[in-house]
């Protein structure tokens, strides 16, 4: 659904326990991954379980405008004929991007070491995300940017035929920085590193060997991670299969734990240690969750995960811990509302740069249901245990997070609880409202009654 169409506004009622197995979609950081390494790769790579949302069919497009074929097959895999590295056409159009921001930043770094020229747009949300971060190292290899002030989208870039590889010690803890200087290097002659003080999720690095790419992985006496990459491998095309996405899974998982007499099972989600930090929170708030049929698939760590209803209790979640979480902070703030005592949530600079200024969308969001909170410039602490939450309407920014995170607080508070626009749920979960109902929780589509 495009986010320029009318506001879907939807509620979300208590008094229903959730109940049932499910799967959620594949996994978004995977999915685009498979898609862009699967264009750089000589020949056919296939996947399976590939998350068919917004986003990521954006990432599907943009591979198909630079010459890869992306096609959806009738057994619902999605075949990729890829050209091979050095060998991406340049497109005749610009290429929107929606509201992916990793489909963006990633595919700044894949266009960087071709002799291409490509404009990238987005969605009101995207196009007001900063873009500086990845552009200054890529700038740093030969690459030639036009942008709107403060390196803003729409954005023109002009590959370099000769790019320089170069070694970048990434200044904040950013998968999406990491990973475009990576993809820049790939066709770079030389060695490319990249040093990481923060460790993030290693998709990139993971499945970059899973191509056959010349990838090392070190860390050092500090405590830093060391990736170094050999530049111009022959990338093999390959059969994947996508996971359950974890930050998908912190839905139905949250709402299990905060709606009396639930039981819900999530089977197949990805279990990578860089992106479980919500699950060790949950548990050290006394969350009932068990993981069992512990596998692995395509170097990835995945497992079942059950959650029942649970009297959670506030902790300290410390700054380190952000980055294997934090895209979930919003649904953990719901999750927080529902626990005895303070829940104090610490190093979360980052999400003032999401798809909204996600932390103070949250407190708005918080405070509009009548549940107490603290906004700091780097954190935010929640009150549990207030009563008679909810009642309020959240603006959700174009943030599918956001939205997601307060219905799931309208299926345990005492009031009904609306956002304003549910429609970007589409970018990552497009399931979402339809898998609630068929655990039984009740949600009120508005524009489906005016239909």
């Amino acid at each position: 659904m495009s986010h320029n169409s009318s506001p879907q506004i939807v509620t979300a009622h208590s008094g229903s326990p959730l109940n049932g197995q499910i799967k959620v979609p594949g996994d978004k950081s995977i999915s685009h991954r498979s898609l862009m390494f699967g264009a750089l790769a000589l020949g056919k790579t296939t996947i399976s379980g590939l998350l068919e949302s917004e986003d990521v069919i954006g990432t599907a497009n943009a591979m198909n405008a630079v010459g890869a074929k992306c096609v959806r097959q009738e057994d619902d895999t999605w075949t990729v004929e890829g050209v091979g590295l050095g060998s991406l056409l340049e497109p005749e159009a610009p290429i929107d991007f929606g509201n992916a921001g990793t489909g963006v930043r990633l595919a700044m770094g894949i266009f960087a070491s071709h002799p291409i020229a490509v404009t990238m747009t987005g969605d009101a949300s995207l196009s007001g995300r900063p873009m500086g971060r990845v552009l200054n190292p890529l700038r740093e290899m030969g690459v030639q940017v036009v942008a709107r002030n403060g390196d803003r989208l729409p954005a023109s870039i002009r590959g370099s035929d000769t790019p320089i590889p170069i070694t970048y010690r990434v200044p904040m803890a950013s998968a999406q920085v990491k990973s475009a200087v990576l993809l820049a290097g790939l066709n770079t002659a030389g060695t490319t590193t990249v040093i990481e003080p923060v460790a993030t999720r290693d998709h990139t690095e993971k499945m970059l060997v899973g191509f056959g790419a010349d990838l090392k992985v070190e860390v050092n006496e500090s405590g830093e991670r060391i990736i170094t990459l050999q530049g111009q491998p022959k990338l093999q095309p390959q059969d994947i299969t996508v996971p359950g996405d974890p930050s998908s899974a912190a839905f139905p998982i949250v709402a299990a734990l905060i709606t009396p007499g639930s039981d819900v099972t999530v089977e197949g989600v990805l279990l990578n240690e860089h992106r479980i930090g919500l699950i060790t929170s949950l548990l050290e708030m006394g969350a009932d969750i068990t993981i069992s049929n512990e596998r692995e698939s395509g170097g990835e760590k995945i497992g079942d995960i059950r959650a029942k209803y649970s009297r959670l209790k506030g902790i300290t979640v410390p700054a380190d811990r952000a980055p294997s979480m934090i895209d979930e902070y919003p649904i953990l703030s719901v999750a927080a509302a529902f626990a005895q005592g303070d829940t104090v949530m610490l190093g979360l600079e980052e999400l003032r740069v999401k798809e909204s200024d996600r932390l103070a969308a949250v407190a708005r969001g918080l405070e509009a249901n009548g549940i107490p909170c603290v906004e700091k410039q780097d954190s935010l602490t929640v009150t549990g245990g207030a009563n008679n939450i909810g009642g309020g309407t959240v603006t959700t920014h174009l943030d599918h997070r956001i939205a997601m995170s307060f219905l799931i607080l309208g299926l345990a508070a005492h009031k009904p609880v609306q956002v304003d626009d549910a429609a970007p749920i589409a970018t990552s979960f497009p399931t979402f409202l339809s898998m609630f109902g068929e655990l039984g929780g009740k949600l009120e589509n508005k524009n489906e009654e005016a239909a």
